[in-house]
C-alpha cells in the first residue's frame, strides 16, 4: 500500500487511512482497530483513555497563544460495514482491505472500503500528528460499534468529554455542513417453522437475485434502487404455486443498514418442470429489469443448483411471502420543512432461514420519534397478522438541526473564506452519533463534514481523493479559528 501514498495528499492523513486499512474492523470486531489508535496517540505523546464499552478518548494540549480556549472534540468511528461481492474472496476478520487508486478516486477490491469512517479517524490521527497546526486542546472521541447499533455513543459517559463544540468527521460530501439526522430503530420478526423432510424425487435449485447497486439504507432509500428481498418474494410468488415449488429457505441482504443486493431461495422441483420454470425466470427477470430502469440496470435473477433440505409447510410459505411482499421498504414520508429530506423510511435490510425458523430485520428512520415508533408499531403489527413475533431494539434519538449555533456559522464562514462559497447546510436521513452525543452532552454545539464518498456500505464504495484535501484544509481552517 506504500505506493498508493504517492500524490496523495495531505500524506499522514492517508498514511493513517491505508494503515487502518490492514486491520480488521467490522462491527462489534474492532477491538483491534482501537487498540491501533491508542498505540497512535500514546507513540504521538498524547494523553489516552479507554471507556467500558471500548471508546477511545486522545487528549491533546493546546498550541501556544490557544492555552485559554474552550476545548473542541473531534469524533469520528473504528468499525466499518463489511459488505462483498458475491465470489470475492475476502475473510472480514483476517484479511486487510486491498485498496486501489482509480484516477482520482480509492476503491477496494471486491469489498467495502471503510473510508466510511475511516478517513475520520485518519484525520483525527492527522491533526494529533501535527505540529503546524493552530489548536485549543483537543480530544478526539473514536467509537465503536457506530454501524450496527450505535452502541459506543449510547455508552458514552456523561462528563468523560470536557469540550464545548463537537467536529463529527462522519459526513459524506465536500461543501455539505450536516446539522442535523434522524433518529432509528430496529424490528425483528421472526416466525418458527414446521417443516418436513423433502420429497423425494424432487430436484433443489437455488433462485437468486443479484446485480443490483444497494447503498446505504438512510442516504440512498429514495434512490429508487432495488430491494433484492422484496424482489425474491415477488418471483417466489409469481412461481410456487405454478410450478408446484416447495419452499425450502429465504436469505437475503447481509448489514441491517445497508439496502439488499443480493438474495436467494432454495426450492424444489419436478424434474419435468424445470425447463417450464427457468423460462419463467427468465421472463420475470427481464420484467423487472425493465421495471427499474436506469435506477439498477443490472438486476439479474438466475437459477442454479441447490441443496436439498427440510421444507416449509404450505402455510408457513404464504405467510412469509405475505411479509416480505406487504412489509415496508423506502420512503414513508418527506420533511415537510426541509426540501427533498426524507423525514421516515424502513429499510427491510435481512432475512435469514436458520434454526427452524425465519427472521426478517426492519430498520425504520425518521426524524420525528412519534413517527419512527408509529411505524415500528406498524411494522410489529403486519408481523403479527402473518405469524411472526416482533420485537423492537437499538432505538436512538435523531439529533435536531441548530442553524443558529456559533460553530455552524463559524465553520459556514471558513469554507466561504476558503472556497469562495457558503456550504450546504442540510439535515440528513441516517445516523449520526451527535444525536446520542447531544443526548449526554446537551449545551455542547456541534457539526458534521466531510470527504465525498459515494457507494458506502457496498462494494462499490469509493472516496474522491482531492476531496480529502479540501476537507483537510477546512478543518484544519476551523480548528485555527476555535
Amino acid at each position: 500500500m506504500s505506493d498508493l501514498l504517492d500524490g496523495l495528499d495531505p500524506k499522514p492523513l492517508w498514511h493513517y487511512f491505508l494503515e487502518l486499512s490492514k486491520i480488521p474492523r467490522g462491527s462489534k470486531q474492532e477491538a483491534a482497530a482501537a487498540a491501533w489508535v491508542m498505540a497512535q496517540g500514546k507513540a504521538l505523546g498524547c494523553q489516552v483513555e479507554q471507556d467500558a464499552v471500548g471508546n477511545v478518548l486522545v487528549r491533546k494540549a493546546a498550541t501556544p497563544g490557544k492555552e485559554g480556549r474552550p476545548a473542541v472534540a473531534l469524533q469520528c468511528h473504528v468499525d466499518m460495514v463489511c459488505e462483498k461481492n458475491e465470489g470475492t474472496a475476502h475473510d472480514f476478520q483476517r484479511d486487510p482491505i486491498r485498496v486501489r487508486r482509480d484516477g482520482d478516486v480509492l476503491r477496494a477490491t471486491g469489498t467495502t472500503l471503510g473510508a466510511d469512517n475511516g478517513i475520520g479517524v485518519a484525520a483525527g490521527l492527522a491533526v494529533l500528528a501535527s505540529r503546524e497546526l493552530s489548536h485549543p486542546a483537543l480530544e478526539l472521541l473514536v467509537t465503536i460499534d457506530e454501524e450496527t447499533g450505535l452502541t459506543g455513543a449510547n455508552g458514552l459517559a456523561p462528563g468523560w468529554l470536557k469540550a464545548a463544540t463537537l467536529l463529527n468527521l462522519d459526513s459524506e460530501e465536500e461543501g455539505e455542513l450536516t446539522i442535523g439526522c434522524a433518529g432509528g430503530m430496529d424490528t425483528l420478526a421472526r416466525r418458527p417453522l414446521t417443516q418436513a423432510p423433502p420429497p423425494p424425487g424432487l430436484k433443489a435449485l437455488r433462485l437468486k437475485v443479484s446485480g443490483l447497486k444497494g447503498g446505504h439504507s438512510g442516504i440512498d432509500i429514495a434512490a429508487g434502487r432495488g430491494n433484492s428481498i422484496r424482489l425474491l418474494a415477488q418471483v417466489l410468488q409469481a412461481v410456487l404455486a405454478r410450478h408446484a415449488l416447495w419452499l425450502v429457505g429465504v436469505a437475503g441482504g447481509n448489514k441491517r443498514n445497508a439496502i439488499p443486493r443480493e438474495a436467494s431461495a432454495v426450492v424444489l422441483c419436478a424434474p419435468e418442470r424445470e425447463a417450464a420454470l427457468a423460462a419463467d425466470v427468465a421472463r420475470l427477470s427481464g420484467e423487472w429489469r425493465a421495471a427499474l430502469g436506469a435506477f439498477d440496470p443490472n438486476l439479474a435473477i438466475t437459477l442454479e443448483p441447490g441443496v436439498a433440505a427440510p421444507v416449509m409447510s404450505e402455510g408457513d410459505a404464504r405467510a412469509v411471502l405475505g411479509l416480505l411482499l406487504a412489509g415496508p421498504h423506502g420512503v414513508e414520508a418527506m420533511s415537510p420543512d426541509i426540501a427533498g429530506l426524507v423525514q421516515t423510511s424502513t429499510n427491510m435490510g435481512l432475512v435469514e432461514t436458520r434454526d427452524g425458523a425465519v427472521e426478517v430485520n426492519f430498520l425504520t428512520r425518521s426524524s420525528i420519534d412519534a413517527s419512527k415508533h408509529a411505524l415500528a408499531a406498524r411494522i410489529a403489527a403486519l408481523a403479527a397478522v402473518a405469524g411472526f413475533e416482533a420485537t423492537h431494539s437499538g432505538g436512538y434519538p435523531g439529533w435536531k438541526p441548530e442553524p443558529g449555533s456559533q460553530v455552524v456559522k463559524l465553520v459556514d464562514g471558513v469554507h466561504q473564506e476558503r472556497f469562495g462559497k457558503p456550504m450546504a447546510i442540510k439535515a440528513i436521513h441516517a445516523g449520526l452519533e451527535c444525536g446520542l452525543i447531544g443526548e449526554k452532552y446537551p449545551r455542547m454545539e456541534m457539526a458534521s463534514i466531510g470527504p465525498s464518498m459515494w457507494d458506502v456500505h457496498t462494494p462499490d464504495e469509493h472516496v474522491s481523493i482531492p476531496s480529502v484535501k479540501n476537507f483537510w484544509t477546512l478543518l484544519s481552517a476551523v480548528l485555527a479559528r476555535l
